[in-house]
């Protein structure tokens, strides 16, 4: 094969296992960190309770897919867990909003301090944790039907003549898209509606915001409704694209996290590119490079070793020491958000 062969293997070796897992992840931990963000910034505290709403909303919508399938209800090309979206996004806001009012208004009447709410949100984080597993068990659900690839590697092998396919699943394609709605909405929520711009007002001057007549509960209200809708969302991207098991909902609070501080706690637009940084460095730092290197210098330079920064067991690793780094030289983040 001549070089410019060898570029396209390499190109195609690298999206396939690096550039479009990473968009896919990133956005699902866009999702998940916009939802942090907006808690911390309108609530004022760090809701470690997020990864466990994440798998509340995909229990939810694993249970609602699998009814619907019983019934012989699905959506043929696409995976029945988008019927059952609005559903469990809806159960999801209830659940929330019962935990709000149950829980951390309490404090918020009090005004509390900040780790009291910290504290409070790790014991609502277990309360949810133990809750799924009781309801849908520990083990690993695959609840993904429909078409699974949109592009398969043999089918490109034969149309292209190279050596590497290239595999896009339906997922992938989809995590992106609704990532992509969800952000614009998002934005245009709060940049164009009063209730937007009161919560947005809320974030930067609570006091002032009060003075000028700005309802606290509904601005709160509204912030839980919206951290349900993108927990529930970035849950069951998740989970269609890999597969629901809760104890990785669990740890991934420690991405997500660490997404939401690498871009500037508290600042929306920073938790999404925080999102595709910690997704990019975790896949980056977990793939073996030996094979695309070999694609691109001379057979006598290849090299001999994996080219391996960390194996996959470790790539959670890689978001704890983005976080550290972050804290340590730009706590504020890209954007200059609030300081933990």
């Amino acid at each position: 094969m001549d070089y410019s062969t060898d570029m396209l293997n390499a190109l195609v070796l690298i999206s396939n296992y690096v550039l479009i897992p990473s968009l896919s992840y990133g956005s699902q931990l866009a999702l998940g960190a916009v939802g942090v963000t907006l808690v911390f910034g309108i609530l004022r505290f760090a809701n470690f309770a997020h990864g466990e709403i994440m798998s509340f909303g995909s229990m939810v919508t694993v249970l609602i897919t699998w009814w619907l399938q019983s019934l012989g209800i699905t959506m043929g090309f696409f995976p029945t867990a988008l019927l059952a979206l609005p559903l469990s996004i809806l159960i999801t806001i209830i659940l929330v909003l019962i935990i709000d009012n149950t829980v951390f208004s309490f404090y918020r009447k009090n005004k509390s301090r900040a780790v009291t709410y910290i504290v409070t949100s790790v014991g609502v984080m277990f309360m949810l944790n133990g809750l799924v597993r009781i309801i849908i068990g520990t083990d690993e659900i695959i609840f993904r039907d429909g078409q699974k690839f949109l592009i398969k590697a043999g089918h490109f092998k034969k149309m292209t003549g190279l050596s590497e396919g290239l595999a896009l699943k339906q997922t992938q394609v989809l995590t992106i898209v609704i990532a992509i709605i969800s952000v614009v909405l998002l934005f245009w929520f709060l940049q164009r509606t009063r209730t937007g711009k009161a919560m947005r007002a809320f974030s930067d001057n609570e006091d002032l915001a009060l003075l000028s007549g700005i309802s606290p509960e509904r601005v709160v209200m509204v912030t839980w409704i919206i951290t349900a809708i993108l927990a529930t969302l970035a849950g069951v991207l998740y989970g269609l694209d890999k597969s629901f098991k809760p104890l990785v909902y669990f740890n991934l609070i420690l991405p997500i996290f660490a997404a939401a501080i690498v871009g500037g706690i508290g600042e929306p637009l920073g938790a999404i590119i925080g999102g595709y940084v910690v997704a990019f460095s975790e896949i980056m730092a977990t793939y073996a490079f030996k094979k695309f290197i070999k694609y691109l210098v001379p057979s006598e330079f290849a090299p001999e070793s994996l080219f391996q920064f960390l194996t996959t067991e470790y790539k959670f690793a890689v978001s704890f020491l983005i976080l550290v780094l972050v804290l340590l030289v730009r706590p504020t983040g890209i954007l200059r958000g609030k300081l933990l």
